[in-house]
């Protein structure tokens, strides 16, 4: 796959069909493509069909509330939001607790590594986050896409230490 597909002086190899190669390339790399998307879009319905189906009323700025589940321990806090940032769009405030962030959720969470990972592979795909604010628990969209800030996120979301939760 990184085999240069011509020698030393620019020309194309003559122990090797460099077009073959090349075609087979560029079927491997499409093959990698749909797989990451096939990925990210299981990752997405897994979210759904394993969050938790509680009723849920619309607080007055349309963003879902339920009461907090038991069960869901936030693992890590937002500590900062840029404003215009596609956090902020999506409604992710200063101080929320995170309980879910995809597919990752208290149990499975080791290090922000993991939620760097979910980001990378939703790249201008919705991320289910649920956050605890104020008691409460909130379902928010956030898309993670280039923006004029730094990051895709434009929020900075911190571990809660272990002996916290």
């Amino acid at each position: 796959m990184t085999e240069p597909v011509i020698d030393s002086e620019g020309y194309p190899r003559s122990d090797i069909d460099v077009y073959q190669v090349r075609h087979a390339r560029h079927q491997i790399k499409c093959l990698q493509n749909d797989h990451t998307a096939l990925l990210r879009h299981i990752e997405e319905g897994l979210a759904v069909v394993l969050s938790p189906s509680n009723v849920e009323a619309m607080d007055p700025n349309g963003v879902s509330v339920s009461p907090p589940t038991p069960s869901r321990e936030p693992f890590a806090r937002v500590d900062y939001i840029a404003l215009g940032s596609p956090a902020s769009i999506a409604g992710v405030e200063e101080k929320d607790l995170v309980t879910q962030f995809g597919s990752i959720t208290s149990d499975n969470f080791r290090s922000m590594a993991n939620l760097s990972q979910v980001v990378q592979h939703s790249v201008n795909s919705p991320i289910q986050v649920i956050v605890i604010r104020n008691e409460q628990s909130i379902t928010l969209s956030l898309t993670p896409r280039q923006w004029s800030g730094r990051g895709l996120l434009g929020c900075n979301i911190v571990p809660i230490e272990k002996l916290d939760r």
